[in-house]
């Protein structure tokens, strides 16, 4: 059981690193919105997998954890993109040229430099 819980926390630290390195590394905000979500959420609850495979008296609180974390963050991710969105921020295209930092999009979002 101990290798399994091990190989669950592994698989967990993967999945939060990469979902780390895709904020950094994505274009724009809603690219990385995406993969803060998606990587982050399957990497939380697969290490919550591995601490109640490690201590079982914790179940209870582990399902309870997961079920929020699997809730909100969809939710969440959502909400930000659609305020991002109403606020002007536009996607970024391939034809857009180099990247800009985010808080410069936020800027020429608002219209104000």
């Amino acid at each position: 059981m101990r290798l399994i819980a091990d190989l669950f926390l592994l698989l967990g630290a993967a999945f939060l690193l990469l979902g780390a390195l895709g904020i950094l590394r994505m274009p724009d905000v809603y690219n990385r919105i995406q993969a803060g979500t998606k990587s982050v959420t399957l990497g939380a609850v697969a290490f919550l997998l591995g601490v109640a495979l490690l201590h079982p008296a914790w179940w209870a609180t582990v399902v309870c954890i997961a079920g929020f974390i699997l809730f909100t963050s969809p939710v969440a991710s959502s909400t930000i993109a659609r305020a991002l969105f109403l606020a002007g921020v536009r996607p970024w295209q391939q034809d857009d040229g180099p990247r800009t930092p985010p808080a410069r999009q936020l800027t020429d979002a608002a219209g104000t430099e």
